[in-house]
């Protein structure tokens, strides 16, 4: 599943990535016909909060869903009632950047981040395109009780 997240929902775009769905996430600087374009192009669901936004992916014939809440729990529950979770995806994109992040073993993160962190895990991912290293730390008990919730 591909979605596409409007400036609006930037919160809801970074926990659809933790969830494991491909998110594009627009900015600012993207104007609503290249939303579209993008949309389109990419075969992706828009999710905003725009009605004008709504009304022009609508005559394009563009699958869209209107969030009409601020409630990041209500938001995420309505995408989750259409669209199911894959667990084998869960944490399996870089939450800044959206690419798909790749194991790193072990040895290869030491140096790299706090040693308690190396100490207290096992199993670490990496994010070719940010540079970023991820791991199972104490957040992803919670993440899983908010999407489990």
């Amino acid at each position: 599943m591909k979605f596409l997240c409007d400036q609006m929902l930037g919160t809801l775009a970074k926990w659809l990535r933790i969830i494991g769905f491909d998110t594009f996430y627009a900015n600012n600087l993207i104007d609503d016909e290249e939303l579209l374009k993008i949309a389109e192009k990419e075969k992706r669901i828009i999710i905003t909060r725009d009605k004008e936004l709504v009304y022009n992916a609508k005559r394009r014939n563009l699958k869209i869903i209107l969030v009409d809440t601020t409630d990041l729990d209500e938001q995420i529950n309505m995408i989750l009632k259409e669209y199911k979770i894959d667990e084998d995806l869960f944490l399996s994109r870089c939450t800044l950047c959206n690419d798909p992040v790749k194991p790193m073993k072990k040895k290869d993160v030491k140096g790299k981040i706090p040693n308690r962190v190396f100490e207290n895990n096992e199993n670490f991912w990496y994010c070719s395109k940010c540079d970023k290293i991820y791991w199972k730390g104490c957040h992803y008990k919670k993440m899983k009780e908010k999407i489990k919730k």
